[in-house]
């Protein structure tokens, strides 16, 4: 099973963690919005995303009208690789958020489901429809 390495952070400035990752680290700029970046940090996703002084009181963002959490981790793998995991996350009856579909017709269009670790961490399981789209624009 082949994946790639997600992670979502909270950050006090987009522009600042921009210019960081970019000018100063030399990874690539992903997709963005005033309120998030994606960074391709050495073929490894990591979105940040604007929030408030880090205190957990607003742990949530919306993306395409979904309320998502701010604070997760996750992997990107294959499609026939995420069905597996989804289907035998839900046989087990997980506490997850069922799949949900991202910037369909767009770059970047993805599959992913959520589920919380026995430590309250929030793991994203997602799988991107071109796996070249991860970072794409």
């Amino acid at each position: 099973m082949g994946a790639s390495f997600h992670m979502s952070l909270p950050c006090l400035s987009v522009k600042g963690t921009e210019s960081f990752y970019v000018d100063n680290i030399g990874a690539s700029l992903g997709r963005k919005t005033q309120s998030w970046v994606d960074i391709d940090l050495f073929g490894n996703q990591i979105t940040f995303i604007k929030a408030e002084k880090f205190n957990f009181n607003s742990p949530n963002y919306v993306f395409e009208g979904k309320i998502l959490p701010s604070f997760h981790f996750g992997v990107i793998v294959e499609l026939k690789d995420w069905e597996q995991i989804y289907e035998k996350c839900k046989q087990q009856k997980l506490d997850m958020v069922s799949q949900i579909r991202f910037l369909e017709s767009k770059a970047g269009e993805h599959v992913s489901f959520f589920i919380k670790d026995p430590n309250d961490y929030m793991l994203e399981f997602k799988s991107f429809k071109n796996p070249g789209s991860i970072f794409k624009k």
